[in-house]
């Protein structure tokens, strides 16, 4: 891994009609985050996410169908291993997620030797909280994925990481796009893989604008959804990620 200052740190955003919250957090991403490139993926949006995504310095990938959130992810991957980058973070477009903060998660990478830093949401950091099945399912998650991981991981559905050069090869080619597949699943690819995964404690903010992807209703099937993603994550066979010189 390059110094600090060496290396080359690309921000990307999956954003689903986005229009309304996206220009704010680009230019928080601007201020806080200088030296990073942003790339935003637009994931078959219906709105005009598309067209104020283009302002300022962000690239844009305009995905012509909705991949969800992974899908989305994959994309911007792909894009980071062909253009030789060395982190990759990923950040929520509606404004929940504090570019600030980013820096943390590429301390921790430092520090912890870590190829891929989580911002966890339940580590001592700011008042987010989740009540019903969403919290009963987001401890069960805790404590296998933790096991999995060999490290203490409190909230293992954050969409906040930071993922170094060997993630990003691996993640390039094996990013699952299904629902929770892109958090769950990728921490089970991950630490199966042999990669290193840690957290950083993190606070959320509120949306910026737009309509959340998730309701009450969904909420309630949240668990069995969680459940199966985990199944089908411990499942599949382990990828050795691509080494580099």
């Amino acid at each position: 891994m390059p110094s600090s200052a060496e290396r080359r740190v690309l921000v990307v955003l999956p954003a689903w009609n986005e229009q309304e919250a996206l220009p704010g957090v680009l230019d928080d991403v601007q201020a806080t985050l200088p030296n990073a490139d942003v790339l935003v993926v637009n994931d078959g949006s219906t709105d005009r996410t598309s067209q104020v995504a283009r302002r300022g310095r962000a690239m844009v990938l305009d995905l012509p169908v909705n991949l969800g959130v992974g899908g989305a992810m994959r994309a911007g991957y792909k894009f980071a291993q062909r253009e030789g980058y060395d982190v990759a973070v990923q950040l929520d477009a509606d404004g929940q997620h504090d570019p600030a903060e980013v820096a943390s998660l590429l301390r921790v990478m430092a520090e912890e030797q870590a190829d891929v830093v989580i911002g966890a949401r339940f580590a001592g950091e700011g008042a987010y909280s989740v009540r019903g099945p969403r919290r009963w399912a987001m401890r069960v998650l805790s404590l296998v994925l933790s096991r999995v991981a060999n490290t203490r991981l409190t909230d293992t559905t954050s969409g906040f990481k930071a993922s170094n050069r060997r993630a990003i090869e691996l993640f390039a080619r094996e990013y699952p796009a299904e629902y929770l597949g892109d958090t769950v699943e990728s921490l089970v690819i991950s630490a199966r893989s042999g990669l290193r995964v840690r957290q950083v404690g993190v606070s959320m903010r509120p949306r910026a604008g737009g309509t959340p992807s998730h309701n009450p209703v969904k909420a309630a099937i949240f668990l069995a959804r969680a459940v199966l993603a985990l199944l089908i994550a411990l499942t599949r066979p382990v990828t050795l990620p691509t080494e580099h010189s």
